[in-house]
């Protein structure tokens, strides 16, 4: 995030003004990632002719380096294999707990697909392994197919919908791969199809025509020049990489500076939202994003308990790893701490909190952290007489987590931001209805163009309510929809997607 790039709106571009175009199609899509490419399949399959660009090489983008958690659920094959009977509704109920400021509408459809998308992502031409993984981790660690990747068992979340796992991952062993697997087959599948894939070429600005957006300029290294399209998808990523665009919007990725990284690459500097804004497209949540630095596994670190300066808990220490993230940034100064005892005691997998220090008693503790005198006394007394009943009245956190930190010594993993190594992206983007459009202010469409992915906004609107996968779920659902109905909108097209994607709203011609 040390590079200089400013947040200016590229004007847009009057069609009149473009003395040619190198190319004429029905769709332009703007990004090789998740969901420029399932938007490319889409469109093609419909029957457009359809062209992707993208700034960097093959498999550079962001969605390639993720681990590959898709979120899918409401009766998949492996949940099905795992013995857990998800429903759509289900499914909805926690989306809508979790994400209370999403359009329900783009949650009721992807509920409901969400097995037909699994079998759309497989089709690709790989398979979910049956198999369910039960520990508490931030991924699958060998091939499994399903593990619960987000806070659905987590209260209040657990009485709201009843739990199952949906951070559905690729047959590919460790931390990461998985989506760089999946992005290879969809762009493998689109040279199947004809589609051609221009790297190393970015688009600069939208071409516009009587108020609709009918293509864009491109430039590749010293080479310029325009592309005609019945309709252009943004999906361009998101704006981590961008220091001005996050200091005005998501002030809290600022953390990253410290001590932490930006989970994106070089191009994910706006460029897509800002496109989008050229033509009187809108932005949400942009204030919002994910940030995290997974103190577990091992599970064990789990039954201790979080504490901020004031030596008081904030948390349900079973949280989602970026919901406890959310609550460290919310607690005085930042300042927070992983508390445990020696029974408990163990040293996180992914090295990214710091031991501060090692003590005999809890008034030895108390001073080493320089939390008021009795404080985290009063916080383990409270704690530890409730969890030898297998109680947690103040955070409900799951039973099998609670047990009794009373065996000195005592330790303190810092969670502090500067001090623990957190990673991090933006949630907000381009205001879109269900179908990819992107929408003015007044919630109008602005004609021509979609966006799909982390340009838009979606699902994924915060950490707080995050769960693996949630992104990349997303990015491919609803770039598959962008896809369909962009191609509507060319006569050519004949039209042979399945119901359950098929755009809900009659393209206009």
């Amino acid at each position: 995030m040390s590079a200089k790039i400013h947040a200016d709106v590229p004007p847009a571009v009057a069609a009149e003004s473009v003395t040619s175009f190198s190319d004429d199609v029905d769709v332009l899509v703007v990004g090789a990632g998740m969901a420029g490419t399932a938007a490319a399949i889409e469109a093609a399959q419909a029957g457009a002719s359809v062209l992707v660009l993208d700034r960097g090489g093959r498999l550079s983008c962001t969605s390639a380096m993720a681990g590959g958690h898709f979120y899918l659920g409401g009766g998949t094959p492996c949940q099905e294999a795992g013995g857990f009977d998800d429903t759509p509704a289900e499914m909805a109920k926690y989306l809508t707990a979790v994400s209370p400021d999403c359009d329900p509408e783009k949650i009721r459809l992807y509920t409901e697909d969400s097995v037909e998308h699994f079998h759309w992502l497989e089709s690709l031409g790989f398979e979910f392994e049956r198999s369910y993984y039960p520990e508490k981790a931030v991924m699958q660690p060998g091939t499994e197919g399903v593990m619960f990747s987000g806070n659905e068992k987590v209260w209040p979340f657990r009485d709201v919908a009843v739990p199952a796992p949906r951070g559905h991952k690729p047959p590919i062993e460790g931390d990461m791969g998985g989506a760089s697997l999946v992005l290879d087959l969809a762009l493998t599948k689109l040279d199947e199809l004809g589609v051609e894939v221009r790297f190393d070429t970015g688009a600069t600005a939208l071409v516009t025509e009587d108020g609709s957006v009918v293509g864009a300029t491109w430039k590749r290294f010293a080479e310029a020049g325009a592309i005609r399209a019945g309709a252009v998808v943004i999906a361009a990523g998101g704006f981590v990489m961008n220091p001005d665009m996050v200091h005005t919007y998501a002030p809290a990725l600022e953390a990253l500076l410290a001590r932490g990284m930006a989970l994106g690459n070089t191009y994910d500097d706006g460029l897509g939202i800002r496109l989008g804004e050229s033509v009187g497209g809108v932005t949400e949540h942009m204030e919002n994003s994910f940030l995290t630095g997974p103190f577990y596994p091992p599970a064990d670190l789990v039954a201790g308990i979080c504490v901020n300066n004031r030596g008081e808990r904030f948390v349900a220490e079973d949280s989602y790893h970026a919901r406890t993230t959310s609550f460290v940034f919310d607690q005085p100064e930042q300042t927070a701490w992983l508390i445990l005892d020696s029974a408990h005691m163990a040293e996180p997998e992914y090295g990214l909190q710091p031991l501060v220090d090692g003590w005999e008693t809890v008034a030895e503790m108390e001073e080493g952290l320089g939390v008021p005198e009795g404080s985290l006394a009063r916080t383990l007394e409270e704690y530890n007489a409730a969890a030898r009943g297998g109680d947690d009245p103040a955070f409900h956190k799951a039973p099998e987590y609670v047990t009794p930190l009373d065996v000195p010594p005592y330790g303190a993993y810092d969670l502090t931001p500067g001090k623990c190594f957190y990673a991090g992206f933006t949630c907000g983007g381009l205001r879109v209805d269900h179908d990819g459009r992107v929408l003015r202010q007044d919630r109008a469409a602005v004609d021509g163009l979609y966006a799909a992915g982390a340009c838009a906004s979606n699902i994924a609107v915060d950490g707080r309510g995050y769960a693996s996968g949630t992104q990349l779920g997303e990015a491919s659902f609803f770039g598959r929809r962008a896809g369909i109905h962009a191609a509507l909108r060319s006569p050519r097209p004949v039209v042979t997607q399945p119901a359950s994607t098929r755009s809900s709203t009659e393209a206009p011609r």
